[in-house]
């Protein structure tokens, strides 16, 4: 009994043990990472002259709001000429990850949109960046897994040894689809896997099309496989293997910049955002389910 409520009130515990074993080292480094931290990036003193800028995807996909804001103001802004989408992400669900690719597709059709693949690139985070003009992998960067997933548990057993059963009332025959009470039944799997395949085939379709690619071979480019930096080029899902250094030099190139100035960064919102979301994301894909391009 005491097992089960403890797997019922697990994102509340998840959540009140992250903040109980971190708050303290979270507010400590917060303070050492605002006065000490270097940047090595060349800043300039007010937005009003910058003239590039840098947006980081790192983490599991759960809430891009923040992201998709960062889109806006590039779009908006009339003095930045280019944008640097810098991404070290494994993927996240489907939603949000389409949300990003179609809000970088617009923002391409304004300005240059350069991603540099930092670490990983995969899944739902190569969804959000396929319509940049250009992908340009570190060459330790893993990318691909073009690919979704949907998963859940069976606790029928668990629930029988501890004297538990569920009660239902439903309208509509898929209502229980996904339930981890019981084992699914086949017409449920099989509806379920119809949504996943039309997902599936929505992800490949919209990667052939924005990086030229015959949806055809899509076994030879998609489904979901791993691959390096070299053989991502080679199958067509990267432009160039490269550093960080050459990402900024092919952006400046792109948007005619031959004087860059970064828009500056507030270090401690970065710093405290990149926790924050992290430990939200980590939490929300452990325990929320639902269509992952993970």
């Amino acid at each position: 009994m005491f097992n089960f409520f403890r797997v019922l009130f697990s994102p509340i515990i998840a959540i009140l043990d992250f903040i109980t074993k971190y708050f303290k080292t979270i507010v400590f480094l917060t303070i050492i990472y605002f006065i000490f931290a270097p940047s090595n990036e060349k800043l300039g003193d007010s937005d009003n002259y910058a003239n590039l800028q840098k947006i980081e995807l790192t983490g599991p996909i759960m809430d891009v709001s923040k992201t998709l804001e960062e889109i806006q103001k590039a779009k908006d802004n009339k003095n930045i000429k280019g944008i640097l989408f810098v991404v070290d992400s494994p993927g996240g669900a489907v939603a949000p990850s389409v949300e990003l690719a179609y809000a970088i597709k617009e923002l391409k059709e304004i300005k240059p949109v350069v991603v540099y693949a930092s670490g990983v690139i995969a899944s739902g985070s190569y969804y959000a960046s396929i319509w940049a003009n250009k992908i340009i992998a570190n060459p330790g960067s893993m990318v691909g897994s073009i690919g979704v997933i949907m998963q859940g548990v069976n606790a029928e057993e668990l629930m029988q040894k501890i004297g538990i059963s569920t009660q239902t009332v439903k309208a509509g025959k898929y209502k229980e689809s996904g339930t981890p009470t019981r084992k699914w039944f086949d017409y449920e799997e099989k509806q379920l896997q119809s949504v996943i395949d039309d997902t599936y085939n929505m992800f490949v379709s919209d990667v052939a099309s924005a990086r030229n690619l015959d949806v055809k071979n899509q076994t030879i480019f998609a489904d979901a496989k791993i691959f390096t930096s070299k053989q991502a080029k080679e199958v067509g899902l990267v432009d160039e293997v490269a550093t960080l250094s050459y990402a900024q030099s092919s952006l400046m190139t792109l948007a005619d910049v031959k004087d860059p100035v970064w828009k500056k960064e507030d270090k401690f919102d970065k710093f405290m955002n990149k926790i924050i979301s992290e430990a939200v994301s980590n939490v929300s894909m452990n325990l929320v389910s639902g269509l992952k391009a993970y």
